[in-house]
């Protein structure tokens, strides 16, 4: 007969040893630094990165660019890494690690695409270009904000989440995995017996179960 308890089981070393102490740290860690990081390169994508002069026919226009208009990587990468934050929960192995992987990259892209966009005048040619009519304008008294270095600092969370994704990625729970079914089958509860229909009574003794136990 199986022993039923309504005190719980104690818990396992290797579910509260170090290993364990470790994995749960990274995980929150992980899950922080990733979220975090996206909303701050999508934030940082939408300010104002340079702000500078064009010489048109009606005097000098001042003219001024947001990250989104210098570069979409830092924001579109920002995206791809906060979904695959979520879908390292939801495969296992050689998965686990690829999305891990992914997401590192992520991060590491929206740091270079920032730095890289952060003395970049191009959109503000661009725009020069349009306002004067003339494509041989450019843009005067260039100057810049620290929001560039801000959208990087977002990537630098997603990429430290990529890696500790990458490094204890393998002992961090799988979305789902309690609620999978296993191979066995269910044992089927017995039905109760009715006194009043004799051929239960036949059935149990067939069984061999005692039709008189309570």
């Amino acid at each position: 007969m199986e022993y039923v308890t309504a005190v719980p089981h104690p818990r396992t070393e290797a579910e509260t040893g170090p290993a364990a102490r470790r994995g749960r740290r990274s995980l929150a860690v992980a899950l922080l630094f990733g979220a975090l990081g996206a909303a701050v390169a999508l934030l940082a994508s939408r300010q104002e990165w340079c702000s500078g002069i064009a010489a048109v026919a009606g005097g000098d226009l001042k003219l001024s660019a947001k990250g989104s208009d210098v570069t979409g990587v830092p924001a579109a990468l920002a995206i791809v890494g906060l979904a695959a934050l979520v879908a390292v929960f939801a495969v296992r192995r050689a998965g686990r690690f690829l999305v891990a992987a992914l997401l590192a990259l992520s991060g590491a892209g929206a740091v270079a695409a920032a730095v890289l966009g952060a003395d970049d005048s191009s959109a503000l040619d661009d725009k020069a270009a349009q306002a004067s009519g003339n494509a041989a304008t450019t843009i005067d008294a260039l100057t810049h904000t620290a929001w560039p270095y801000v959208a990087a600092g977002g990537g630098a969370l997603i990429l430290i989440a990529g890696v500790l994704a990458v490094i204890y990625g393998a002992a961090w729970p799988s979305m789902g995995g309690r609620y999978e079914r296993s191979g066995a089958p269910r044992a089927r509860k017995p039905k109760a017996l009715d006194p009043d229909r004799p051929e239960d009574l036949w059935k149990a003794l067939d069984r061999g179960e005692d039709p008189t136990g309570a």
